[in-house]
């Protein structure tokens, strides 16, 4: 689908090194970040990680406390928020209410000196970019969350900005308005090819919307890849347990390998040194078979739930002394139902493994 962007209307966008504390608590401890022109970077990561900081600092809302923030080559740090040519879009719609949704579009441009006919022009553009020319004469009370989003996002583009900044636009929504805006989203943007960083704490968003996703956790970048390389191949503890459902299984690492229930599986880091450890291991690694040779095992257990999404169901596996998650095509998950034995095998796909370790002490 990249090609399809016109990567002139993008810049390149670069966060180095960027540092930000509150009173004594780091914020972000040395960010460093480039956004390809017309790339859609989504920052993920749980509350308090920093996300949101950095995009405020790119935004020019707040002021780091060292590092640099550059547009196209050029640093834009000590800049104001009205200088640098940044559209913005929040999870609250912020729209005007005494204005239609043409006049909240068109606000934007009167500040940027646009002439009347041109604003009237660039406004019906933007409103029919985003599906929304039959409602241009409706205020925001005549329009559902999902059309205010629009609205907001269509004002955004209207200036042309040379960077879009998007903050949780779509958590105020529901499940889902929020999916279809989600992919209405990702089409505008390639549609404009601008530049856009998107903060979002829902790593479906995240995974379905970007072109990279970067991970963030205690102030810092724990990785940045592809969705398909974050979700599949973790590069720490924290991403694997953050993006998808992870079970933990005790185990002991041996010679490269950790042996988890009687099984040997391969390490994603075969350097690891021997000893306990916990083996990550996704749910769709997990296969159920039903035992009928009734012998007690480390992997045969007792199904105890059985939960449907759709094309595939997750059961939930109860083996005496822990339970794990399967996720299985809902076809197979079928003749698994609550109360059944079932025999577990698990794909030997390379693990990372956890280790219960004692957190260095802040330098602040």
């Amino acid at each position: 689908m990249s090609e399809m962007r016109d990567t002139r209307a993008g810049i390149e966008v670069r966060l180095e090194d960027l540092r930000r504390s509150y009173a004594g608590v780091t914020a972000l401890d040395g960010l460093s970040l480039t956004l390809a022109p017309g790339e859609l970077v989504a920052l993920l990561g749980p509350s308090g990680c920093g996300k949101t900081t950095a995009m405020r600092l790119v935004a020019g809302l707040e002021e780091a406390n060292s590092g640099r923030v550059m547009f196209a080559g050029k640093e834009v740090t000590g800049l104001p928020a009205n200088k640098r040519d940044v559209g913005m879009v929040f999870q609250a719609y912020s729209l005007f209410p005494h204005m239609t949704a043409h006049q909240n579009v068109a606000f934007g441009l009167s500040l940027h000196k646009v002439g009347p006919d041109e604003r009237k022009r660039r406004a019906g553009e933007m409103l029919e970019l985003v599906g929304l020319s039959a409602y241009a004469n409706r205020y925001a009370h005549q329009l559902s969350g999902g059309q205010q989003q629009r609205v907001a996002l269509a004002r955004a583009l209207a200036i042309q900005p040379t960077v879009l900044l998007l903050d949780e636009p779509l958590s105020a929504l529901d499940a889902k308005v929020r999916s279809r805006l989600r992919d209405e989203i990702r089409r505008v943007q390639l549609e404009v090819g601008t530049t856009t960083l998107f903060v979002t704490h829902d790593q479906e968003e995240a995974l379905a919307i970007a072109d990279r996703v970067g991970v963030m956790n205690k102030g810092r970048l724990e990785q940045l890849g592809s969705p398909t390389v974050i979700y599949s191949r973790p590069a720490t503890p924290f991403v694997a347990e953050f993006v998808g459902l992870t079970n933990r299984l005790d185990g002991v690492v041996r010679d490269g390998e950790v042996e988890v229930r009687g099984m040997r599986l391969p390490l994603v880091q075969p350097n690891a040194a021997n000893g306990p450890a916990t083996a990550l291991v996704r749910p769709e690694a997990v296969a159920l078979a039903a035992d009928s040779e009734n012998v007690p095992g480390p992997l045969i257990g007792t199904v105890i739930a059985v939960s449907f999404l759709g094309a595939t169901s997750r059961v939930t596996v109860d083996l005496g002394d822990t339970t794990i998650l399967a996720q299985l095509p809902t076809s197979e998950a079928s003749a698994h139902p609550a109360g059944t034995r079932v025999r577990l095998a698990i794909r030997k796909d390379p693990v990372l493994i956890a280790r219960e370790e004692t957190a260095p002490a802040e330098v602040n």
